[in-house]
């Protein structure tokens, strides 16, 4: 197979990240902070009964010191609220196309009653193609299309 075949085969849940992190619209700057830095994490999920409301990340956690934001505010009123998202079973090559046109490196993915199911990271995406096409990824030359004025050698 393919790796376009199996882009286009293959689920989003593949790449699912096994460290996503979900908190309360009400918790506080500071408790995410050291929630993202103890978990080693670069953004959280903002949800209520399952249902995603945002993400906060450390482009706003950033935002948030530059402005110097009280620790007690609530992440509600920080998070990023326009948060691009993908279908639960979409296939994978759509994620990636979502992200590279969103500019983005998150992708929560959404139930069609659009309850949380997760998250797909860039990182994830990496890790997917190491997994199934290991001599893709590990025989790839640094520079697929140099060619040599001369042969090499003697």
């Amino acid at each position: 197979m393919t790796i376009q075949i199996n882009l286009q085969s293959d689920k989003v849940e593949k790449a699912l990240a096994d460290n996503a992190l979900v908190v309360a619209p009400s918790s506080t700057l500071r408790d995410v902070l050291s929630l993202m830095k103890d978990r080693s994490v670069g953004s959280v999920l903002i949800c209520n009964e399952g249902k995603l409301l945002g993400i906060f990340t450390e482009r706003d956690a950033l935002k948030a010191m530059v402005e110097n934001t009280d620790l007690s505010t609530p992440v509600l009123d920080l998070m990023t609220t326009d948060v691009l998202t993908i279908s639960k079973g979409a296939p994978l090559v759509n994620a990636i196309r979502l992200m590279t046109r969103g500019k983005c490196r998150r992708l929560p993915i959404v139930s069609t009653e659009g309850q949380l199911v997760g998250i797909v990271k860039v990182s994830g995406i990496l890790d997917y193609f190491v997994e199934h096409f290991p001599e893709k990824v590990f025989n790839l030359p640094p520079q697929p299309n140099v060619v040599m004025p001369e042969r090499e050698g003697a």
